[in-house]
């Protein structure tokens, strides 16, 4: 397409034009040449001139755009810089070239502190990487980004079939340490198949940070949302997947500190919560923690950290819920010479609540092991947990209360497929099995679940 010049243009900004009586006809490439060697020879305002030109006749040319998208970063604008750059992303064709305008976009946002929008900006930098270096290059400055910017977001879906959405029994007979008792068990009670989906959003901001502390406002907001099958119907006609929905959120202030010697230099945090739970439609506890964490690093390859807490749920729908819950727990990791990693984490709870059926006290364990090499196109990570919970006194029939035992072990296997990233997102699929044994048959249950869930890679 050809563009009219005439005597608009500086006989002495381009020297390679000269003064003609008549208008002289350039088509766009043409023109677009003489944007960019006005660029490089020093004159930005010219070069978006020109650039602004060629977009009279196509508004949808990806390189004028980027033409001004640099100008500008020259004139030190880089608000209006993220925006050209950002026009240019739009309209070029998928690979090298929005890589590099996504590139630019996101310099751009650093340069006028809008490092959430960076971030976003690198992302989708991430998903035309050319090669895999250029990629590894994304996640690193992602993560330098990440220190500089004061929020930070951790997101995560997930979508699950299940055989036992709901929890219930595997069986339909109510017995009490073999024996049986009174009735049975309802529809609703039973084990119910169907569809999971959840979203757990956890939005951070770091108020203060020093060479030595940090402290930071969090929140988090997680949803579950069930479907039931038809068979799931069938068996429980009267119940809905709206029935065992459940919400949790809560607000939170850490406070973390770096102590011990330079050689195994660890870190004490602090935090207070506040939060609400829901199931059911219906309001389930409200709920005010206090928590403090102390870990250690004997070396570059090892983690071990002590947790312990305490929380007062009030404002409870049942009385199980109206309880004070003490928390203590162990962590250890270990990163193995061969790039596999190790992590065992220990944990125990004490209830005391108004209803005898909230008080327990419960021990648990988990165990992982994660493969540093990919299997096929996946990293691998296996883990284990059992747990067992003793109730003091359980009351569930007209029988009178009695001691109930529960044990569980459940195993899980997660595929994680960094090849597949998109935006820095990857795809993850979880098999989980397992079983919790009790000698009240209404707790009783096995479960057998495969998810497909979506995180960062950053």
């Amino acid at each position: 397409m050809a563009l009219c010049l005439g005597l608009l243009l500086s006989l002495t900004a381009l020297s390679a034009i000269q003064s003609h009586a008549q208008p002289i006809e350039l088509d766009a490439a043409q023109v677009r040449n003489l944007a960019i060697d006005a660029l490089e020879s020093g004159d930005p305002g010219l070069a978006i001139q020109l650039s602004k030109a060629v977009l009279k006749t196509d508004p949808k040319d990806p390189l004028a755009y980027y033409i001004i998208a640099r100008s500008y970063a020259r004139l030190d604008d880089p608000r209006l810089a993220r925006r050209a750059a950002g026009y240019a992303y739009r309209y070029a064709d998928a690979g090298a070239a929005r890589f590099e305008a996504a590139q630019l976009a996101a310099r751009m946002a650093f340069e006028g502190e809008q490092y959430s929008l960076s971030q976003l900006w690198l992302r989708r930098t991430a998903i035309h990487a050319p090669t895999e270096a250029d990629e590894e290059l994304v996640a690193r400055d992602y993560k330098l980004l990440r220190q500089v910017n004061p929020w930070s977001l951790r997101l995560r879906a997930d979508l699950r079939p299940s055989d036992n959405v709901n929890y219930g029994s595997d069986t339909s007979r109510n017995i009490i340490d073999g024996v049986p008792d009174e009735g049975t068990i309802a529809g609703a009670g039973l084990a119910l198949s169907g569809l999971i989906a959840s979203l757990d959003i956890a939005p951070t901001y770091r108020l203060h940070v020093d060479q030595n502390s940090m402290t930071t406002l969090g929140a988090r907001l997680y949803v579950e949302r069930v479907s039931l099958s038809g068979s799931a119907k069938a068996t429980a006609p009267d119940a809905t997947g709206s029935d065992f929905a459940s919400t949790y959120a809560a607000v939170s202030l850490s406070h973390a500190l770096a102590v011990g010697s330079e050689t195994t230099r660890g870190q004490a945090s602090f935090d207070v919560a506040f939060g609400e739970s829901w199931y059911g439609g219906e309001r389930n506890f409200r709920f005010a923690r206090v928590g403090a964490t102390r870990s250690w690093r004997p070396d570059p390859d090892t983690r071990f950290a002590l947790r312990a807490g305490a929380e007062r749920r009030y404002n409870a729908r049942y009385t199980t819920n109206d309880a004070r819950v003490l928390t203590l727990g162990a962590d250890y990791g270990k990163a193995l010479e061969n790039g596999d990693i190790f992590n065992l984490a220990l944990a125990f709870q004490d209830a005391n609540a108004v209803s005898i059926n909230g008080t327990y006290s419960t021990v648990s364990m988990r165990a992982s092991y994660t493969l540093g090499r990919a299997v096929g196109p996946a990293r691998l990570s296996m883990g284990l947990v059992a747990g067992y919970t003793d109730y003091d006194q359980f009351l569930f029939s007209l029988n009178g209360a009695v001691p109930r035992k529960d044990k569980s072990l459940y195993g899980d296997l997660t595929l994680i497929f960094d090849r597949y990233d998109y935006a820095g997102f990857v795809p993850t699929l979880r098999l989980r099995t397992g079983r919790k044994d009790s000698n009240f048959s209404r707790y009783s249950s096995r479960e057998v679940s495969l998810s497909l869930g979506v995180g960062s890679k950053f």
